[in-house]
């Protein structure tokens, strides 16, 4: 009873700590511009500590050790995709963001090129996948405070979420990036302890070995099939790429070569991070094959630490879900703000009222994700759920605005259109043959039509800065 009394503790003031600094962090906030972008100029270890504090969140760690529990380490291989996509963006995308110094949101980089239709429909689009990611992150607090500490599911996703939108919405962005160090120093630590502890109580590593079937050690795995692999290989590594906050990022840093190596430090940190928590699923499996997959990586936490380790490591644990929550409301409420609201809204609005109506949107937005995770339990399918709605509608069209290439709002519409409708026959009426993803397809398709699609100019509207060479 003493020491549950002691990790309980550890964690009470890791969770005062964090909401404390979040509160500190809305102090002054005088503006929308300022609650979305933090004033900018963070510096490359900073773009390093909230891109992989905010990007490996609970669908990249519980779930990913559910995954395995299930699956084996080919669930590693697929969202290596992720890693992949961190070090492709850090050589070929984050530079570029030389070319929009006044943007604060992906709409002010479709606009440009796809006018209000684009950035609406783009601000839709992320909307929808901030709102679903969050919803990961929300089970995942449920999931940790019910098997750590016995709290129902839905009790424990009310604590851990009032704390995540308390700060968020009054803080905004400078709150999530200062939240974000705390937590990244936290998941650093906590994850490789949890791993080492756990390798200990389950005999090594050759005990390990000969206990997990066979083919949890094998490619492409007990159920994926080489499509079906590279296919998630694939939904991993286009599913985030440039979603909302990350462009937040990538805008907030000093100089687009700080951006560029923060992504690339995230990136790497990324392949060790996902090969730790997905090995817990397997230390997890070798301990008791009976538990419920979704609490492999709890299950651990309680069976294999010692007091006051095990209160560190459901810190960061819980550092892990809330750093991606926090990230994913605030980009939500700014994408509403400056990529749907300001577009359709003929009458200006101070910046005061602008804030205002952020806040109120990371509430609501918050509470709207809540219900989300509630209807649906496994972490990692709400990620996949979530993709859908970005890169089949959004993501080519923003790739190539950001290269110059701007084929005009009709373009970005039928392949948005296209995009939607081909993975939504792909996954439901198909069912996803071959195990090969919905939005994969969606993707291809959406790139197909909008480069057949006759080009057409955007009324009234001309790039911020010269396009690229």
């Amino acid at each position: 009873m003493l020491q549950e009394t002691v990790d309980i503790i550890i964690v009470g003031g890791y969770l005062s700590l964090i909401l404390i600094i979040g509160l500190w962090c809305s102090k002054d906030i005088q503006g929308f511009k300022q609650y979305a972008t933090a004033s900018g100029g963070v510096g490359p270890l900073i773009i390093f500590a909230t891109m992989s504090a905010s990007f490996i969140g609970g669908g990249f760690s519980n779930g990913n050790a559910e995954k395995v529990f299930i699956f084996g380490i080919a669930n590693i291989v697929c969202i290596w995709g992720f890693s992949l996509k961190e070090i492709i963006q850090a050589r070929y995308i984050a530079p570029r963001m030389k070319y929009f110094p006044n943007a604060i949101s992906v709409g002010d980089i479709l606009a440009p090129a796809y006018g209000k239709i684009g950035r609406i429909v783009g601000g839709l689009g992320g909307i929808l996948l901030c709102c679903g990611i969050v919803g990961a992150q929300v089970g995942a607090i449920g999931i940790v405070f019910n098997v750590l500490f016995g709290l129902d599911r839905i009790v424990g996703i009310a604590i851990g979420c009032s704390i995540v939108i308390l700060y968020t919405t009054m803080g905004g962005m400078r709150a999530v990036i200062y939240t974000d160090i705390a937590q990244f120093i936290m998941l650093a630590i906590g994850m490789p302890l949890t791993l080492i502890f756990g390798v200990y109580y389950a005999g090594g590593i050759e005990a390990i070995y000969h206990s997990v079937p066979v083919d949890h050690l094998t490619l492409p795995g007990p159920e994926f099939g080489w499509f079906g692999l590279i296919g998630l290989i694939l939904v991993f590594m286009v599913g985030e790429t440039l979603i909302p906050p990350l462009i937040q990022r990538l805008l907030a840093a000093r100089t687009p070569e700080d951006a560029a190596k923060g992504s690339l430090y995230s990136g790497l940190f990324s392949i060790f991070f996902f090969a730790i928590t997905g090995l817990i699923g397997l230390v997890a499996l070798t301990i008791d094959p009976t538990i419920a997959p979704e609490n492999a990586m709890a299950f651990v936490v309680t069976t294999a630490l010692p007091t006051v380790v095990k209160g560190l490591v459901v810190a960061g644990m819980i550092s892990i879900v809330m750093s991606s929550a926090d990230s994913y409301l605030n980009a939500a409420s700014t994408t509403f703000v400056n990529d749907v609201l300001k577009p359709i809204w003929t009458r200006p609005i101070s910046d005061i009222n602008l804030l205002f109506i952020a806040k109120t949107v990371t509430l609501v937005i918050g509470i709207t994700s809540v219900l989300f995770a509630i209807a649906i339990e496994s972490v990692l399918d709400i990620l996949l759920y979530a993709y859908n709605f970005w890169a089949p509608m959004v993501l080519a069209p923003l790739v190539a605005a950001i290269f110059g290439l701007k084929r005009g709002p009709l373009a970005f519409l039928t392949g948005a259109i296209a995009g939607i409708c081909a993975t939504t026959i792909w996954s439901t009426v198909l069912g996803d043959p071959g195990s090969f993803p919905g939005s994969v397809v969606g993707l291809f398709v959406n790139l197909t039509v909008f480069s057949l699609t006759p080009k057409t100019r955007v009324a009234g509207a001309e790039p911020a800065v010269e396009p690229a060479e």
